[in-house]
């Protein structure tokens, strides 16, 4: 289930959502260089890939560990926290303080007791195989899909409450598109030998799980083929990546009986009973899902729908399960799909997964402990400053007239700025944990979880929630909530650092903020007014003079490609380009506000525009296994880290000064086709 809509800085392996460590006394007192010369590959023209030239020598000589599906800046902060949030959890395992500390330190020892979950085997999920099983027909097949959400299942269906687009005061029902276990429609489709073997594989992992609980090899195998057979039917009716950024098109209210109308297979009022949704009006993302799956209800056999929905109920479990099951689950989702060589230790999966299932409780200690206040001060001054030269910049703009400026300058001073952690925590009592029970704990946390989502219907929007936990290193913009939003896990080096110069923090950091401000205005986020409601405050001719300039970016990143072949899908990462290019020049421009910026005092033979670049370089220090790279590119808005790098420089006329960037680098830009709309 999807709660909300966030447009995040990165998007990496789940394990990696759990954070970094803003320590309060060692490394951030401690470090004196913010950039690592050796990292360098000086034989490489800045001019001609400056993601090389920055971090070539450790692109080169760096090995990504065997339990990883990449390596870099945002998995090194991940393990330098990830040490820090078990020592905090282990002392809650062995001596917690309160309830809440209990509940916490009894969860994650629960999962790290691998002995008791293996000698349970598949015992703790054979309940709800039992009722799959026990169901004679395809209206009870729907009931039951139904009723499983308030038990932290939830099959068939996909939805969440949320703010209303039009209406971002007010909560609503908001339903997807579901049914497919590889990652997207394109997968189902697409025929050349890469996706052909991962389909292959999915087939293999699905008799896997079949053999594992009691069924024979070849009923496994031949049953595996015909679930792969039916979500490919499910995957016709499924929007693409590329659909699914339309935040219009996604758009479509129903009243309650219209809905009915529209779909007479299903019993809507019943099914919203069923799962405890007191509604008149629906919204429905991909409507074209819910007529597809009527039909497949009726034009498919019971029997292979029963077999669908007890295959989701034993991969979603897996990781609960005995070790066969984990190694599966592993061997795919892990494997195949990220390139991960060997599953990660378990206390750092642990470490993750309660971070995941009860992270506002073990955020206030990890805040407590590894956050200081004025770190918040620091950081709410850094995006002050950006968003005083934002302001700058929008009202200089020579493509857009005065009305949609106006708008355009009340959305950007009506930003609100979340920093470090939420002021008000979220509760957890109705969440039940048994040491010896970790299958048993993580459906609690998940009714928990469902409760307190569908608890939001009938209330006003709670602009207060956060929808990343403290530890996470990441960032987002939400349009709905019209808000940009810094976790206290971002807040370290290499993205900002007390001790460093402002030229190292404003290209890291600073251009983070630029980046979450900018998603405000990118191609989905300037379709929200400055209350968070999706309405059209543009001018006809502006909106034009933007898609025409966006389009350049399209074209741009289209260009690039990774594994030799596999071209960037510009129309995908468009939004995260757009940011990445708008946020760094704000960034560079408040840099060059700052006493160093206005200098040009060298720093390790560089001087502050370089150092400034050079920073921007070194948050992006990433490498990825070819398998991880591959599915990025399949699935993710973000573009891969050298395009990250390069792409935005391209359009800067003062990185091309800094660097003495010339007609004829492969990085140079004539004037005319550079990039500049924020």
């Amino acid at each position: 289930m999807k709660y909300t809509k966030v447009l995040s800085l990165a998007a990496l392996p789940a394990a990696l959502l759990a954070g970094c460590s803003q320590n309060k006394t060692s490394e951030a007192s401690k470090r004196t260089v913010f950039f690592e010369k050796s990292g360098m590959d000086t034989t490489v023209s800045p001019g001609e890939n400056f993601f090389q030239y920055a971090n070539g020598s450790w692109y080169k000589n760096t090995q990504i560990p065997a339990s990883e599906s990449g390596w870099g800046s945002f998995y090194i902060l991940h393990e330098e926290n990830q040490k820090d949030l078990r020592a905090i959890l282990e002392q809650m395992a062995k001596d917690p303080e309160g309830d809440n500390g209990k509940k916490v330190g009894d969860f994650y020892a629960s999962g790290m007791d691998t002995a008791g979950i293996d000698k349970r085997g598949f015992e703790p999920v054979k309940p709800l195989l039992s009722r799959i099983d026990a169901l004679k027909t395809p209206k009870e097949l729907v009931n039951f899909a139904a009723d499983s959400f308030k038990e932290g299942e939830g099959f068939l269906f996909s939805f969440f409450v949320g703010p209303d687009d039009r209406i971002s005061t007010k909560n609503a029902v908001n339903f997807q598109q579901a049914g497919l276990g590889l990652p997207n429609r394109d997968y189902y489709f697409n025929n050349d030998p890469a996706n052909q073997k991962i389909r292959g594989e999915y087939v293999k992992y699905i008799t896997t799980l079949f053999t594992l609980s009691g069924t024979d090899s070849v009923t496994a195998r031949k049953t595996a083929t015909e679930i792969l057979k039916l979500e490919t039917e499910i995957a016709k009716s499924h929007s693409t990546p590329v659909e699914l950024r339309d935040p219009v098109k996604n758009y479509n209210k129903f009243a309650v009986p219209d809905f009915q109308k529209a779909n007479p297979e299903f019993d809507i009022k019943d099914l919203l009973n069923r799962f405890n949704l007191k509604t008149d009006t629906l919204l429905v993302g991909q409507p074209r899902y819910y007529k597809a799956l009527a039909s497949l209800l009726k034009t498919q056999p019971l029997a292979l729908w029963k077999s669908k929905l007890k295959f989701e109920a034993l991969s979603s479990s897996a990781s609960a399960l005995s070790s066969p099951f984990r190694k599966a689950k592993f061997e795919f989702y892990g494997k195949v799909l990220n390139g991960q060589q060997k599953e990660q230790e378990r206390w750092k999966q642990m470490v993750s997964r309660t971070d995941q299932g009860l992270g506002e409780l073990l955020g206030q200690v990890y805040v407590e402990k590894h956050f200081p206040a004025e770190a918040k001060e620091r950081m709410l001054t850094l995006v002050n400053n950006l968003q005083k030269v934002y302001q700058e910049r929008i009202e200089k703009l020579d493509w857009m007239g005065p009305e949609t400026k106006k708008r355009a300058l009340e959305k950007l001073n009506s930003f609100t700025k979340k920093i470090g952690y939420p002021d008000k925590w979220k509760s957890y009592d109705d969440v039940s944990i048994s040491r010896e029970k970790y299958y048993e704990n993580l459906q609690s946390i998940a009714r928990h979880g469902y409760k307190e989502m569908i608890s939001k219907l009938g209330k006003p929007v709670d602009k207060a929630e956060w929808f990343m936990t403290p530890p996470t290193v990441n960032a987002y913009y939400n349009p709905a909530f019209n808000e940009i939003v810094f976790p206290a896990g971002i807040l370290r080096f290499p993205f900002f650092d007390f001790n460093a110069d402002d030229a190292i923090n404003y290209g890291a950091i600073g251009a983070v903020i630029g980046h979450e401000m900018t998603h405000g205005f990118d191609d989905q986020g300037r379709q929200y007014d400055k209350d968070g409601n999706l309405k059209d405050w543009w001018t006809k001719e502006d909106a034009e003079r933007f898609t025409k300039k966006s389009e350049m970016v399209v074209k741009q990143y289209d260009q690039y490609t990774v594994l030799n072949n596999l071209h960037i899908n510009g129309k995908l990462t468009l939004g995260e380009n757009l940011a990445d290019i708008g946020g760094l020049a704000i960034a560079y421009d408040a840099f060059k506000l700052t006493e160093q910026g206005k200098g040009n005092e060298k720093i390790d033979g560089f001087t502050p525009d370089q150092r400034f670049f050079l920073g921007f370089a070194q948050v992006w220090r990433i490498k990825n296994r070819d398998e991880m790279l591959r599915t990025r590119i399949s699935t993710d808005p973000h573009s891969p880290e050298m395009f990250r790098v390069n792409g935005p420089l391209s359009n800067m006329p003062q990185f091309y000064k800094a660097f003495n960037v010339k007609p004829g680098d492969k990085m140079y830009k004539p004037e005319a086709e550079r990039v500049k709309i924020w």
